[in-house]
């Protein structure tokens, strides 16, 4: 049950919606079958489900874009307004970190691929485009999109003075004491964890000696986005297995993200672009590659994850993983059945693997009291929703 260790939950958005017909699965019910941009996920079909049908009432009102990314995770109404007076809703990863931040050293990961945009699109501050958490209605979670300082701030507290040296070197002390009180298991458990921190602390230098010299008003290499965005997801789990923090968000792009995808075999060309395919065959072929993309990005967590063992499973059994997008087609800018995934968490009372199609309009914040509840911080209303979602739960 919930009370025999953390709950945690994930948040990974992609802009610009999905290709409805590579996405949304046949078949209903367990048995369903991968479609082009679900196939990442084969091998964590038993623990994955698609929800269809769900909608976002509060973002029907408003442009294109802006509204549906920032009101994804709150489903209240956006003010609409380029200047200061921003107000959205608290949003589901925000409430959960209230409810248990204090419980580890950083109540939430707020992690983005792109920096904050300030400016005016169709009335809307485009500050809305670049935050799905809300710690209040009035205030946007910090975005971080430097994995540096993710590292720095997961692994090296601050009262040190650090220099030149490793992580490790710095922990080495603390480890070694710690080992003496651990059994074997543990110990091996322990090394394990600390190799891979140091692994990536590798990467993250060789990455930075091989950006030295180069402008940095100079478009980076796209490809550097997949090693970002690769990054945050080992931070992420390194920080779920640390219990370094319990909730977790990351933006693989901004609203309207003009990512340049041409680093995946195939694409050429701005995601935004893509995504208003126009029913050209072509483009809609290569949005449905950067579509697959993102969900082989939450297949990498996954993975992460189910290897990693805790308790009487593995880390996924007790994190929530959700992906998804503010609105449908890109093309058409739908924000009714909004592409949404939910993995793991069974060890929570999260059901297993199965496509659930809902009837139309079903409110996605009913998701979110489900979410919740697998948290342990039960709530009655949220957002346009006043009960769970049918079926996610097993309890």
């Amino acid at each position: 049950g919930v009370q025999d260790g953390p709950a945690r939950m994930v948040f990974l958005f992609m802009p610009n919606g999905v290709l409805p017909q590579a996405w949304t699965p046949i078949d209903v019910g367990p048995a369903w079958s991968p479609t082009p941009s679900l196939s990442p996920l084969t091998h964590h079909m038993a623990r994955t489900q698609v929800l269809t049908g769900l909608r976002n009432k509060n973002s029907m009102e408003g442009e294109g874009h802006y509204v549906k990314t920032t009101a994804l995770l709150s489903g209240e109404k956006v003010h609409k307004t380029g200047g200061r007076d921003l107000r959205v809703g608290t949003s589901v990863d925000q409430v959960a970190a209230h409810a248990v931040g204090a419980e580890t050293r950083i109540p939430s990961l707020v992690l983005g691929l792109e920096g904050v945009r300030h400016a005016v699109d169709m009335g809307y501050s485009t500050v809305y485009g670049s935050h799905i958490s809300w710690r209040t209605p009035t205030q946007p979670a910090m975005k971080e999109t430097e994995p540096r300082l993710v590292f720095d701030r997961l692994f090296r507290s601050s009262k040190r003075r650090l220099g030149d040296s490793s992580v490790l070197d710095i922990v080495a002390e603390e480890t070694a004491s710690l080992q003496r009180k651990l059994g074997g298991a543990d110990t091996d458990k322990l090394g394990e964890y600390l190799e891979s921190v140091r692994e990536l602390e590798r990467r993250l230098e060789r990455f930075e000696t091989s950006m030295e010299g180069v402008p940095s008003e100079e478009p980076a290499d796209p490809g550097h986005h997949e090693v970002r965005s690769e990054w945050f997801l080992d931070l992420i789990a390194l920080a779920i297995e640390a219990d370094s923090t319990r909730v977790a968000s990351l933006m693989f792009g901004n609203a309207v993200g003009g990512t340049n995808f041409s680093f995946i075999d195939g694409v050429e060309g701005g995601h935004h672009h893509l995504s208003h395919h126009e029913k050209d065959p072509s483009k809609m072929d290569q949005y449905q590659r950067i579509n697959r993309w993102h969900v082989a990005r939450m297949a990498g967590l996954l993975d992460r994850l189910s290897v990693k063992r805790e308790l009487d499973g593995d880390l996924l059994d007790r994190t929530m993983v959700f992906l998804g997008s503010g609105l449908r087609d890109g093309d058409r800018h739908d924000p009714n059945d909004l592409p949404i995934l939910l993995a793991g968490g069974q060890a929570l009372g999260v059901a297993a693997g199965e496509h659930r199609r809902y009837r139309k309009n079903t409110p996605l914040c009913e998701l979110y009291i489900s979410m919740l509840k697998a948290f342990g911080v039960p709530t009655s209303t949220f957002g346009d929703a006043e009960q769970p979602l049918r079926g996610v739960l097993t309890v």
